[in-house]
């Protein structure tokens, strides 16, 4: 089976963003919300080895979910920009999914603020989406 690991780097109120490698594929970036103890709607998800299929979901269209997160459900890999705390003042469009990226940095978020984030979200999607071909694969996260 194809696997994946997520490496997170320092999570912080403007997100939590780490790297992607893609097994034979390409290293891409991810933002995810920071760690607030696996909180639903809150939290990234814990680190630990998951497996991930293909799923259409009726807000993202056809995308993968990552399965069996402890205590937590409809986990996807979708595109977005931003991951932050929402409880700081931070803005998010994530509720505990993964968000690729093909590089990290700084957007005026709807607020107007300037906030770190991933850039160019559908194209890393769409990477991550032709390297697993609609099969099955393993995400390993690891702090």
């Amino acid at each position: 089976m194809m696997r994946a690991t997520l490496t997170r780097g320092q999570s912080t109120p403007e997100g939590t963003f780490g790297t992607l490698a893609l097994d034979g594929g390409p290293v891409l970036h991810t933002t995810e919300l920071p760690w607030r103890d696996n909180a639903t709607g809150a939290s990234c998800i814990p680190p630990g080895v998951y497996r991930c299929e293909i799923v259409n979901s009726p807000r993202f269209g056809r995308v993968y979910e990552v399965r069996d997160v402890p205590g937590r459900s409809n986990i996807l890999i979708h595109a977005a920009n931003f991951g932050g705390d929402r409880s700081q003042g931070w803005y998010t469009e994530l509720q505990g999914c993964i968000a690729p990226a093909r590089s990290l940095g700084v957007l005026a978020n709807p607020q107007g603020h300037p906030q770190r984030c991933g850039m160019s979200s559908r194209a890393a999607l769409g990477d991550v989406m032709d390297w697993a071909a609609g099969l099955p694969f393993e995400l390993e996260v690891v702090a």
